[in-house]
């Protein structure tokens, strides 16, 4: 299965990669870090939770990084591996769920810039409200309008908008540090309950903000050179850990644990501002702004990119690889505004809907995730990679298990609705192809998918899981 790749002109430097895979990484997430740690757990469980997380995806970061060497030809790393693999079903439903996944995440961006506005707008609450739904969804589509202009400008705006947002949270850990008070700090030194709980009920934060790590991965076809696609990803990587750590650990010996546990989405806000004043609160909000909007714009690129390529590589309907005279993937794109208009509506109807459209984004993403571990995981036995590489996709397999299980069977079910109703587009590729629509074992996962999607319908009805 190949794609081809984009034509000179088009192709993207090491420096734009890393640009995308930090612009990706660093959006919404990082400025909800200070209250979603304190209401799980301690400066202990913290540093816990950012080690395994950090030393997880860093061997997803790996994989990707040995995949893009060992597998030149395929494209739109996620996808295209879990495809090569284990069959076009599940490639599709790694396709389908890592787009799902991208659109539920550009959802909760416009829900946090919502909640931010809406300390001086009431009107707007917690970004739930009809108010900042209807301004989200004008905000979603004029957004759809700037990207059609083409792919490889948006992605020159993108580096532009990584510098600017940036500059706040490399502020924020400076000021934070010189305003540490030793005695706030060791008091939070223990959350409540086992440690192990403590430590799982931050692992789909931590999968939030990292999404994106396999940034270069997707935009793999235009890179000037092949080897640069691991580089970004590593390089990228790196720095944002340590962004996200220094963040959330030096929150801790501003305020305390419980305080920080109460704080106003974004919480960065008001760890600054109890640091220095109303200005830092103002800082952080026009920092956020920026920030998520870059990394909307970032998603936005790379949902469009996977369903494209899918599509190219007929495993996706034909439509979708419709493209404009400016070479932006227009259908694909405009598939992706419908979704993230749709995750907003629903967002009517949640209790917290940052929370809410956080977790459904990073449960979404961990089949694709799996995957590509996976993936990596039978080349490295098969192939003869070296006991380096066993070992490193062994641990990002385990890693993204172990992301499963934290999260829960009621994220696993809301998923599957979703995974479930998306089916019908491989319905409508197969038919396209004049193909039988399930073979044997495509059949079983099919069944599997709508009974859990079933299940989840039923406990949305019955008030067992909750949005």
């Amino acid at each position: 299965m190949t794609t081809t790749d984009a034509p000179a002109t088009r192709r993207l430097p090491l420096t734009m990669l890393t640009a995308m895979v930090v612009g990706s990484m660093v959006g919404a997430g990082v400025f909800s870090l200070p209250r979603n740690f304190g209401q799980a757990t301690g400066v202990a469980g913290a540093v816990v939770a950012w080690a395994v997380a950090g030393t997880g995806m860093l061997m997803l970061a790996f994989v990707f990084q040995t995949l893009a060497v060992r597998k030149p030809d395929l494209n739109a790393g996620v996808y295209a591996y879990a495809k090569a693999g284990f069959g076009e079903f599940p490639g599709f439903f790694s396709a389908f769920g890592y787009w799902a996944s991208a659109c539920v995440g550009n959802a909760s961006y416009w829900v946090l810039i919502k909640s931010t506005l809406g300390a001086v707008v009431p009107a707007f609450g917690e970004g739930g409200t009809l108010p900042a739904v209807a301004v989200s969804v004008v905000g979603v589509w004029a957004f759809h309008l700037l990207i059609l202009g083409g792919v490889k400008e948006a992605a020159a705006i993108n580096r532009v908008v990584t510098v600017a947002k940036l500059v706040p949270l490399l502020l924020f850990v400076v000021i934070v540090a010189v305003a540490l008070r030793g005695e706030v700090f060791t008091a939070g030194l223990w959350g409540d309950g086992p440690l192990f709980d403590q430590v799982r009920a931050t692992m789909l934060v931590t999968v939030f903000v990292f999404l994106g790590v396999e940034g270069a991965s997707v935009y793999s076809r235009y890179a000037r050179r092949r080897q640069d696609v691991g580089r970004a990803t590593v390089l990228g990587f790196l720095g944002v850990l340590a962004l996200f750590a220094s963040v959330t650990l030096l929150s801790y010996g501003v305020l305390p644990r419980r305080e920080l546990a109460e704080l106003r989405q974004p919480s960065m806000a008001g760890v600054l501002e109890a640091a220095v004043g109303r200005w830092g609160a103002a800082l952080i909000a026009v920092g956020l702004v920026v920030s998520v909007l870059g990394a909307y714009l970032a998603w936005t690129l790379m949902a469009a990119e996977v369903l494209y390529v899918a599509a190219k590589d007929e495993d996706m309907p034909a439509f979708l690889k419709r493209e404009n005279a400016q070479g932006a993937p227009s259908a694909a794109l405009t598939a992706t505004a419908l979704l993230v208009t749709a995750v907003l509506l629903t967002t009517l109807f949640s209790q917290d809907a940052f929370t809410f459209t956080l977790k459904l984004c990073s449960s979404l993403s961990l089949v694709p995730y799996l995957l590509a571990a996976g993936y990596a995981l039978m080349l490295a036995v098969r192939e003869g990679g070296g006991r380096r590489d066993v070992v490193v996709a062994a641990l990002a397999t385990l890693y993204t298990a172990f992301l499963i299980f934290a999260a829960g069977l009621n994220l696993l079910l809301l998923s599957f609705i979703i995974y479930a109703l998306g089916t019908v587009l491989f319905v409508i590729t197969r038919r396209e192809r004049g193909r039988r629509v399930f073979s044997r074992s495509e059949l079983v996962l099919f069944v599997v998918a709508v009974v859990a999607g079933v299940l989840g319908v039923a406990g949305l009805v019955t008030g067992r899981i909750t949005i």
